[in-house]
């Protein structure tokens, strides 16, 4: 099962205030080191309904995995490597004397090196800052709340939370709608799917707040199959770039050479529907009779093409602004409405809120626009191998 990327913000107010009202559920029987039954425990909130990847919480951690923690190297048993194609996810809840911290994306995945060009992402890790951790469902492994620190980088003792000290420690354990007290090493718990892990730190919580998510589409079980020099959708837009996108000189620090190195060569993908109408992306976008831009597009598949002789970080934004045409969340190269993104890589898929002209391109990953008319399904693909 894949899960996606939001909708909206929940500020800690919204969710301390949901905390405060409704509720119900408890837990029953207990053992050392497993979820147990307090008679003194809080109850459940009523559930805040959110769109899968919205934010919880107020930022407090950097992004990303520390320097201690997985940048590449095996960690707690786990590698980084290609992501999943099956995921489920665990959400962890971190609330600092009743106000709750958001949990940073992208710990546990590592970017594109020259030697690594596709980079990786270990089987727990976040994309974003909803507090979901994402596991990978396709060997059947569990994992635990310690693995997901040391993946991040953080301490995690009965008496130190990622750095957050000196103040009492509970945690609490939402399964199914039960919810018991932790009592056992905080490393040793099992991270439940869809379940929700609540650890709070000081000042505890009358109640402890619960979610449920509106996930992104499912994927189309047929392949969209794309072959070299193809179409895919309506064509829409003229070939190459507009008069005020990319006439040769640097664009947004991208250069346009004739014969440049591609020591790096990655291809990302992109979808542009329209109410359900699919709209072909241009070819030759970047593409001049002089040169070429670091990305460009050969045909109307959708591929985008990056290939340069260094790592960097190549975004969404370029590349629009190489193709000389607007991106926002109500204008897609002039084709208006509300826009909604999604991100897949691999079957790791969610809605994406932030900025969309941040959004980094890497190999092999597919980006969404969906404009107006929400979409039934996503679409997978069959690639052709780029040259």
């Amino acid at each position: 099962m894949s899960y996606g990327i939001v909708s909206r913000i929940v500020t800690v107010g919204a969710i301390l205030m949901l905390a405060s009202c409704g509720g119900g559920g408890g837990g029953s029987g207990s053992s050392p080191g497993s979820p147990s039954a307090n008679n003194s425990q809080p109850a459940l909130a009523n559930a805040t309904a959110l769109a899968d990847g919205s934010k919880v919480g107020d930022d407090y951690w950097s992004a990303g995995s520390t320097q201690s923690g997985g940048t590449g190297q095996p960690v707690s048993g786990l590698n980084c490597g290609t992501r999943g194609n099956i995921y489920t996810y665990s959400h962890l809840a971190i609330y600092l004397n009743g106000k709750a911290l958001a949990l940073p994306t992208n710990i546990g995945t590592v970017g594109p090196t020259m030697a690594a060009q596709t980079g990786c992402a270990y089987p727990v890790h976040t994309d974003d800052e909803s507090g979901k951790i994402r596991m990978d469902a396709s060997t059947g492994a569990s994992y635990t709340l310690g693995q997901f620190f040391a993946i991040w980088g953080q301490p995690l003792t009965s008496s130190n939370v990622a750095g957050l000290t000196g103040m009492p420690i509970t945690i609490y354990v939402n399964n199914g709608g039960q919810l018991s007290k932790y009592t056992g090493d905080p490393a040793s718990l099992v991270l439940p799917p869809h379940g929700e892990v609540s650890i709070e730190i000081g000042s505890p919580l009358g109640q402890i707040p619960t979610f449920t998510w509106t996930d992104p589409p499912s994927f189309d079980p047929n392949q969209t199959v794309l072959t070299f020099g193809g179409v895919v959708g309506t064509a829409h837009w003229a070939d190459g770039n507009t008069s005020t996108g990319g006439t040769g000189s640097d664009v947004d620090g991208l250069v346009c050479a004739s014969g440049m190195s591609e020591v790096y060569h990655v291809h990302a993908h992109l979808a542009i529907i329209n109410n359900g109408q699919w709209l072909a992306l241009p070819k030759n976008v970047g593409i001049l009779s002089q040169c070429n831009y670091e990305m460009h597009t050969h045909d109307q598949t959708g591929i985008i093409h990056i290939e340069t002789p260094s790592v960097k970080n190549f975004t969404l934004g370029q590349f629009f602004d190489i193709w000389g045409q607007t991106l926002s969340r109500t204008n897609v190269a002039g084709v208006t409405g509300t826009v909604v993104a999604y991100i897949n890589d691999n079957g790791d898929v969610r809605r994406y809120e932030g900025e969309l002209r941040d959004i980094p391109l890497t190999s092999h990953r597919d980006v969404t626009l969906q404009i107006g008319t929400p979409v039934s399904t996503l679409a997978t693909y069959n690639w052709y191998e780029p040259q």
